[in-house]
């Protein structure tokens, strides 16, 4: 049986903590952050990568947000945040976004059945298009 526990846990524990606590963004410090002015110091004119969360639906999460490059990751429990969550307008969990220089650049949201209908594959994509128009 102890066994059983041990391989078991590793799958139980794969929630909210699977992202490092830095990542986390509340209503207190995502416009800083967003924004470039943030206390970790070398995000500015960063493209950033927002992925708003929900406990409920945290089997659908954005997984693959290690494999991101270019650009800076963030979560929000859109639970800890209900001002953001708002003004962003916010309606599905997972929903994605992508800023740079502050601005919303692009959105990914989960449909009705709160999948995000997207891949790893076309984000990065346009997170390249973002980068790359903004270069000129």
């Amino acid at each position: 049986m102890k066994y059983l526990i041990l391989i078991l846990i590793p799958f139980i524990s794969y929630t909210q903590s699977d992202v490092p606590d830095k990542y986390w963004l509340t209503d207190k410090d995502f416009e800083n952050v967003i924004s470039g002015n943030s206390a970790f110091g070398d995000d500015e004119n960063k493209t950033i990568l927002v992925e708003f969360w929900a406990e409920f639906n945290k089997e659908n999460c954005f997984n693959e947000w290690e494999k991101v490059k270019d650009a800076l990751y963030y979560r929000v429990d859109i639970s800890k945040a209900p001002i953001t969550k708002k003004e962003y307008r916010i309606r599905m969990a997972p929903t994605l976004l992508i800023f740079k220089n502050g601005e919303k650049e692009a959105t990914f949201k989960a449909g009705l059945d709160l999948l995000l209908p997207t891949d790893l594959n076309e984000i990065q994509e346009t997170i390249n298009e973002i980068n790359t128009a903004n270069k000129f």
